[in-house]
Formats: structure tokens, sequence, C-alpha cells
């Protein structure tokens, strides 16, 4: 059953005091009435099994560890379907988000942050919380046959879930491109999702198997990637791909490239 809005539970997780008492204020604006607090990743951990939030809100640093273990712990007790994770941070190295990004939170949100990019997040939660069915013109969506390829488990979950909310009902995952690249050598498939950064072979290197592949060479390539702001992957489209999307995706971006592909 669908939640409302103003039912949202949201955990903000934030040593800073002040900082929580901001956030909180903001959340309370957006029209978010239920929310609790943790300072440490020890108290946090205690409260999502209490009260079992549909939202946690963290910063990165605590003094008792990072919010990269709230997510290990998120996973462990099989909550990642039920829990969605944001980071607030005012971290902007790459290579410090890199992990947030391949482990599928749903949004990183800088601080400080507008109320704009509050509301685009919560919505983007919401999308990912409530099914709603795909309508193309040239398909019937249960029939669609969707290749995921990444290395990243996390990923490819969070990307089938926003599928099967979406109607999809026939995946194939694959850990990297040259897995990807033994699968297509006996399937047909509607559309195939890939990562760039991968072992073995890349994104790219995939797209080109698949355009200079017979069998394939019309299928719909959408890159879904942590990083694609890259200059790597400023000509990335010339070997092939359809549409680059970046990591933590809004559903509703992804949707609908999703059907321009298929639409057209």
């Amino acid at each position: 059953m669908a939640i409302a809005f103003d039912e949202l539970r949201i955990l903000l997780i934030e040593p800073s005091d002040v900082q929580r008492k901001v956030i909180t204020q903001h959340l309370n604006q957006a029209g978010i009435q239920h929310t609790r607090g943790a300072s440490t990743i020890a108290e946090a951990k205690e409260e999502i099994l209490r009260w079992q939030p549909d939202i946690v809100t963290s910063a990165m640093y605590f003094s008792d560890g990072t919010s990269h273990e709230l997510i290990e712990f998120i996973n462990t007790n099989d909550l990642k379907d039920t829990l969605h994770f944001m980071l607030v941070s005012s971290e902007h190295r790459a290579d410090q988000l890199e992990q947030f990004k391949q482990a599928g939170i749903i949004a990183i949100l800088p601080k400080p942050f507008t109320p704009d990019q509050l509301q685009r997040a919560i919505t983007a939660t919401m999308d990912m919380m409530e099914p709603e069915p795909l309508h193309l013109e040239l398909y019937d969506v249960e029939d669609l046959r969707v290749l995921i390829v990444d290395d990243s488990m996390t990923s490819r979950h969070v990307l089938r879930r926003v599928f099967e909310n979406l109607g999809v009902e026939s995946f194939v995952e694959a850990e990297n491109g040259q897995q990807a690249i033994d699968i297509l050598a006996e399937h047909q498939f509607d559309l195939i999702v890939t990562d760039f950064h991968m072992p073995e072979v890349n994104g790219s290197e995939l797209t080109q198997y698949i355009r200079n592949s017979s069998a394939h060479a019309h299928t719909p390539v959408l890159m879904v990637t942590a990083r694609a702001n890259e200059p790597q992957l400023a000509n990335v489209k010339q070997s092939g791909v359809d549409a680059l999307t970046d990591k933590p995706f809004e559903p509703a971006t992804l949707r609908k490239l999703i059907a321009r592909l298929l639409n057209s």
C-alpha cells in the first residue's frame, strides 16, 4: 500500500545538534512531520531497528565511524528494500563519494541544501516506494527483456527494483561487460542497461561490441554511471550509447529515458 507524503518517517543522523535542528526544520517545512534524530552510528543502528524509518538522512563522518557502516548495517539486516538512504555532506571528492553512489543510495544532498534539492530527494524516494507501471507504445512492459550490467550487486538490485516498479518482469544480470557478452551470445534483449567502470570489459567496450553485432546492433543501450561528468565519458555516446545518466539517479528521470528509448 502506498504511503502518503506526510506519513513518511525520517531518521536524521547528524553529530551536530545545531545541524540536526536546522535539517529537521527543513524537513518540517517540506511537510515531513515524523522525524527522529541520532548523533552517533550506534544510536542510529538502535533507532533503525526500533523505529523502522522509511528514510535515513545521514552525515558522512561520526565520532564512532562513518555512514558506510550504516549502509552495511542496512544491507546486512536485509532492510535495503524498505529503508532508503540519503547522504547529506559537504564532501566533494569524487573518490569519497564513489562508494556511496555505488551503494545504491537514493540521493546525495550538499551542505547546505536548498528546499528544492530536498524536495527532489524525497520525491525520488517516494518514486522508489510506489510502483507505477510504464505504458509504452511499441511494447507490453511486462514482456520487456532487460539486461542489467554492473559490477556492483547493490546497484544491480536498485536498478532491478526500479524496473520492477515500472512493471518489467524479465531480467538477466551480468557482473561485467565480458559476462554480458557471453549472455548476449545466447539471448536477445529489448533494453541493455550498463555501468561504465567495470573490470575486464567496461561499458563503452561492451557498447561497441553491441553496435558491431548484427544480432544486437539496434538494441537500445542506457548507461548509468557514478561518474557521468568525467572527461573520459564526454564522448562515450560515440561508442553507441543511446542515453547516459548519473548515480544516484532519480527514478522519474530513468522512467523518462526508458520511455524515450523504447518508444522511438
